[in-house]
């Protein structure tokens, strides 16, 4: 079956049943009994496409990128896994060749490849280059194919110089080409340039998130008043690691009930992952609660002494700060990666994913700063410190540090994220994910707003 036909398969309508009394109202128990099975019937029938998918090498990889963007990729883990392991040993034993593939293909190829932590070559993009190595100027006319490299180059890893000149040459040729384009195909252009595939969270993605946003456990973890442990006393960081609830009563009250339940919800994700893969990961959780303490505690000394770190000095405490090892090795034991003390060790012994993570939530999260926030000078920006150690560094050359930053922790991420790995599949793309978010929640407007946070809560509506 052609694709065009199996992405219309893929729509899901609700259909209104017309009263017995003829009115047209619909009737909502109907919509709810008759849509979830719509839905499943929807489900496996695309399933069976997935399992009898021929033809040309590309259509297989086409159908997988079909289900990403419609958001319901979830429910074929397992045979989108089977449909690029087989492709990609094609490809590794040269039994698919990308010689005759247009611009388009080859890029969409790469993409969705290197996206699911598939090594793809950079080289495979060389064709597309004359001579002298600048990339076809034929390239420059063709807006899918340009779109889709533009897509591709964001998954480059350190030092893979084609893959720049590719985000380069197609990014500048786009934005030559959408003053000549109609409205729609503009609007697509500008999409794909400012909220790539790769960088952005999908619809679906979003969805859970605003969902589960107050009931979530790490929502619970942030909603004990976190900025409070920031003033706490050396004696109180040591009561955390100590972790003895019974020589609490010596803390103030408002202290006292914040570490309380940190306590006790830390206990009770422990003892639910134990109850469900057998470990009990207490230990790892509460080091990283630890760690966190210990950063904010370094901060706080700063501020009330009036020191001012250096910008690595800051940084290299700001990603601990950033609190994204807490979440990641929580959601690491939550995902059940670990069963035993060996499994478990995974994550503290190979903390490149965190680390990068890390780096991006604090970038993000001190460009946001450096906008004031309404912080009134209360907490560090690495932007700040930046533009003090360079004199006559302006705010709008800082923010461009700050980026390329961000993009070169991307493409250290990228290479992490790449098989073969000692993580699990679920666990990589959690992390992710998670990094996709950040620039939704962090990219603040001179309101003090979150602009695209707003934009992807109304496309829901």
């Amino acid at each position: 079956m052609a694709i065009n036909n199996s992405v219309t398969q893929l729509n899901i309508h609700q259909s209104i049943v017309p009263s017995t009394k003829g009115d047209s109202l619909p009737r909502k128990i109907n919509f709810k009994i008759e849509q979830p099975i719509k839905y499943s019937q929807q489900v496996e029938e695309v399933r069976n496409l997935l399992k009898h998918v021929e033809g040309e090498p590309l259509k297989p990889v086409d159908m997988v990128d079909v289900l990403h963007k419609l958001c319901i990729n979830h429910h074929f883990e397992e045979e989108i896994d089977s449909i690029l392991k087989t492709h990609y040993t094609k490809i590794s034993n040269g039994h698919v060749s990308n010689h005759d593939q247009s611009l388009y293909e080859v890029s969409c190829n790469f993409r969705i490849l290197r996206q699911e932590g598939y090594y793809v070559p950079a080289d495979v993009f060389a064709r597309f280059k004359q001579k002298n190595g600048i990339f076809l100027e034929e390239m420059a006319e063709d807006v899918k194919g340009l779109m889709a490299l533009y897509e591709a180059s964001q998954l480059s890893i350190e030092g893979e110089r084609i893959l720049e000149e590719a985000a380069d040459f197609s990014s500048h040729a786009l934005k030559e080409m959408m003053p000549f384009l109609d409205e729609d195909e503009a609007i697509i252009v500008k999409n794909t340039l400012e909220h790539s595939y790769e960088r952005t969270p999908s619809t679906f993605m979003v969805k859970k998130f605003i969902k589960h946003y107050s009931g979530t456990t790490m929502s619970q973890l942030a909603e004990m008043e976190l900025a409070k442990l920031q003033a706490l006393h050396r004696t109180e960081v040591t009561q955390i690691s100590r972790w003895d609830i019974n020589s609490l009563e010596r803390l103030p009250y408002h202290l006292r009930i914040c570490i309380e339940a940190l306590y006790n919800i830390t206990r009770e994700i422990s003892d639910k992952i134990y109850k469900k893969y057998g470990f009990n990961p207490i230990e790892y959780l509460k080091r990283t609660w630890i760690n966190l303490c210990e950063a904010f505690l370094v901060e706080a000394k700063w501020f009330a002494s009036g020191h001012l770190p250096n910008a690595d000095e800051y940084f290299r405490n700001g990603i601990v700060s950033s609190g994204a090892e807490v979440v990641t090795v929580h959601m690491f034991f939550l995902l059940g990666c670990a069963t035993n003390e060996d499994s478990a060790t995974i994550i503290k012994d190979n903390p490149g994913i965190t680390f990068c993570l890390a780096k991006i939530l604090r970038l993000w999260d001190d460009l946001g700063s450096a906008k004031d926030e309404n912080q009134d000078g209360h907490d560090g920006s690495y932007v700040t410190y930046y533009m003090r150690e360079n004199e006559g560094c302006s705010l709008e050359n800082a923010h461009g540090h700050v980026m390329s930053m961000i993009s070169n922790t991307w493409k250290q991420l990228n290479k992490e994220c790449l098989s073969p790995n000692k993580f699990s599949s679920p666990f990589i793309k959690a992390c992710l994910n998670l990094a996709r978010m950040v620039p939704m929640m962090y990219n603040y407007d001179e309101n003090h707003s979150l602009p695209l946070l707003k934009d992807y809560i109304n496309s829901m509506f």
